[in-house]
């Protein structure tokens, strides 16, 4: 008994602080980055009638280099707003094997191509805490996308573009657990599925407290999602190596 009632004081008096420390904490800003390659990322524009491609299969298609940027705002204890800013580009290089009808055009076959895809996200998110327990916390929310997305296409004196600002509305989840004093894990979710389409945006990552303000972490990334309708057919399943930090005000 004499040795568990000052751990039990010492463990109530760690979680108080952490308490504490969270409530006096009005916010964060983060950055994020690292690599991402493509299982897949296929287009037909349009939809029902153009030639359907494969950046990755039919092209080859280049790693890229990611950054995110993103800002909480806390509004009491368990309130909070997150903005976004994910942009991306990457690209692909290859030879055509078959005349590929793309937007209002043909590219013959045998034309050598280059295809970018952008695909940047904006996102304004509300969060609410359903539980707050120190450091643990897990919350739940809602998030407003909007997507600026453009695929071109260009080689034998030819180019041709689609483009498409849309907004999209997801459900949004966030867990953090504590690992040990300096180590945690992170799990952060933006999905939602539709007859329209679906995306999908899932963080798994391990953290660790580098000093009282600031987090580190690194971990992995999966985007996927796309739509099929006339206009257009677009899947892409992304895969991120992720390195980050979040600091704290």
């Amino acid at each position: 008994m004499k040795t568990v009632t000052p751990l039990l004081f010492a463990l109530g008096t760690t979680l108080s602080q952490a308490g504490e420390a969270r409530a006096a904490e009005r916010g964060n800003v983060d950055i994020e980055t690292g690599v991402v390659v493509s299982s897949y990322n296929d287009v037909a524009i349009p939809g029902d009638t153009g030639t359907r491609i494969s950046l990755t299969d039919d092209l080859s298609a280049d790693p890229g280099v990611f950054y995110r940027f993103q800002g909480v705002l806390r509004l009491g204890e368990r309130h909070a707003l997150r903005a976004l800013y994910a942009p991306l580009t990457l690209s692909a290089t290859g030879t055509l094997e078959r005349d590929l009808s793309y937007v209002d055009t043909t590219f013959p076959a045998g034309t050598p191509v280059e295809a970018y895809y952008q695909f940047n996200s904006y996102r304004l998110t509300y969060r609410y805490s359903v539980w707050l327990d120190g450091l643990e916390e897990l919350a739940v929310g809602f998030t407003a996308k909007i997507r600026d997305a453009r695929v071109s296409l260009v080689g034998g004196g030819i180019a041709e573009e689609y483009t498409n600002v849309g907004f999209v509305p997801l459900l949004h989840g966030l867990g953090r657990l504590p690992l040990s004093d300096v180590w945690g894990l992170l799990i952060e979710v933006d999905a939602l599925a539709a007859p329209q389409g679906r995306a999908e945006d899932v963080l798994a990552a391990v953290t660790l407290r580098a000093t009282r303000s600031v987090t580190l972490r690194l971990g992995y990334r999966m985007v996927e999602g796309g739509a099929d309708n006339d206009k257009v057919y677009t899947f892409t399943w992304l895969h991120y190596g992720v390195v980050g930090a979040t600091s704290r005000f």
